[in-house]
Order: structure tokens, then sequence, then C-alpha cells
């Protein structure tokens, strides 16, 4: 997967991805229409299918919602790298087969704007802007089955 970066801070929250005020409508075209709007108004008109969530530290903290990777993924973007994780957000995207890695170096070299090349079953990050590569453990197999088949509960 390719793609180009969108970059954010330390502990985004679940909130900050998907307002609680939105939830009224769990669609998942409903929630990528205010995907990160809270802290990024721009967003949902610049994201391009295939984008790359990049962030810092413990990215997807807050309540345990699975509409926050929901909105991610309806939203176009194919992969989530950052420093580290929630462990429930970890989850939750594996199981609704959103792709998710984590690279502090890569998280922290990675600007706004970059284009990413990601190879989920090498375990390889490429920063095709700057032509760095960053290796992270490869998901094992019955992951990254879940993730083609577009999550825990599509067959």
């Amino acid at each position: 997967m390719k793609g180009f970066v969108h970059k954010y801070k330390d502990n985004v929250n679940t909130d900050e991805i998907i307002p609680a005020r939105y939830l009224n409508d769990s669609s998942p075209a409903a929630l990528a229409a205010h995907c990160m709007e809270d802290i990024d108004k721009t967003f949902v008109g610049k994201v391009k299918k295939g984008d790359i969530i990049v962030a810092e530290k413990n990215f997807g903290c807050g309540s345990s919602r699975e509409h926050a990777p929901i909105a991610i993924k309806a939203s176009g973007v194919s992969c989530v790298i950052a420093c580290d994780f929630a462990r429930i957000f970890f989850r939750n995207c594996i199981n609704i087969g959103l792709p998710i890695l984590e690279c502090p170096e890569a998280a922290k070299d990675a600007e706004d704007g970059d284009e990413i090349e990601v190879d989920l079953e090498k375990g390889l990050i490429k920063n095709v802007t700057k032509g760095k590569e960053y290796s992270v453990p490869p998901f094992p197999p019955e992951i990254r089955a879940i993730i083609a088949r577009g999550g825990l509960l599509n067959k």
C-alpha cells in the first residue's frame, strides 16, 4: 500500500478521531464524514483513498469505541503508523481489517505530506519522500488474513 501522510500529535483520543456527537449514525460513511474534524477540520476534504495516518505516542487512547477505527478506514486511510497505540484501539483496528503498525522511528521521521509505502508481509515501511526504510515485525499470517478479508467478521 502507498499513500500520503496525515501527521498528528501524541495522545490523539477516540473522541478526537470521531466526536461522540456524531455517534447517532454508526454507518461507516457517516462516521467518515466527521473523522478527525475536531483536531483537523481539513482532513475529510484532503484525505485520499490509500493515504496513511501517522502519529506519535498513544494514538487511539480514550474510550473503547470501535467507531474510531471504522471512521478512519471508511475515510479511505489504508494504514495507521504510530510510536504506539492504546491497546483496545489496536485490537479494534485489527478486528475491522485496518492495518496498524508501531514504529517510533518512522512515526517521528514522517512529516505531513510525505509519501509512505508499506509492505505488511515483509514488515517494511518506506518513506519514499525521504528515502528511508524502517522494519517492523510482520503480522502473523492469521492477522494478515483478517486484514486481507476486511475484518474479523468478513468471510
